[in-house]
């Protein structure tokens, strides 16, 4: 069944992106929502497609931007709408496993709102992110910045790969485990400085409220 999966999103892939700009929208859409469609399948064939003279950098990346948001948007409010205790009891319908939603629920809880930035850049959790956000009832316009911001750099940094190394398989996958790679040490970077800000912050607000 993966075999046959993977040929399904390999097809989809390839028959959207035939329409262009708004097939990278609807991809990127269906990818930042709960279905487990790979981004990778998405961007870096635009990217080869900038390289070839079919596409241009700023359309293509503002696709990717606007679908991851469009996405992102749908757990969030459907999250927000239904509840923790919903998905938690029907998430499986929707490919989202309790796990999950728990993993993603003490990351936010624990790093708060910075999660919905550095969320985007990881695996397994990129997709999922907007749940615990929509069911905290974060500020929207603080999660569409920190969502776009995270969608930016993920969706500029594939369309690169591709962009460079065009329609070489290998290189490819090399690639894009490099970059998932320098994408999870970067993560542990920002949460490690925004923990120390925070906590630094925390302190001296609390020695302030202590002086007379």
């Amino acid at each position: 069944m993966a075999g046959v999966f993977d040929k399904f999103c390999v097809w989809l892939a390839a028959t959207v992106l035939a329409i262009g700009y708004p097939g990278i929208v609807v991809l990127m859409t269906i990818e930042s929502s709960f279905v487990p469609f790979p981004s990778e399948l998405v961007m870096p064939p635009a990217g080869y497609q900038i390289a070839q003279g079919n596409m241009s950098w700023v359309p293509v990346l503002a696709s990717g931007i606007v679908g991851s948001l469009v996405g992102a948007y749908v757990n969030y409010f459907l999250a927000a709408y239904l509840g923790r205790p919903f998905f938690l009891k029907y998430g499986r319908y929707f490919l989202v496993k309790a796990k999950q939603i728990e993993r993603c629920d003490r990351f936010f809880a624990r790093h708060g709102e910075i999660t919905t930035f550095v969320g985007r850049l990881i695996p397994m959790v990129r997709q999922l992110i907007s749940l615990p956000a929509g069911m905290a009832r974060m500020n929207l316009l603080r999660f569409t910045i920190y969502t776009a911001l995270g969608a930016g750099a993920w969706v500029t940094v594939l369309t690169y790969i591709g962009f460079v190394v065009g329609r070489n398989r290998e290189l490819l996958q090399r690639y894009l485990n490099d970059a998932t790679m320098y994408a999870l040490i970067v993560v542990v970077l920002l949460v490690v400085v925004y923990v120390y800000f925070h906590r630094r912050h925390r302190r001296r607000s609390a020695a302030g409220g202590k002086q007379p």
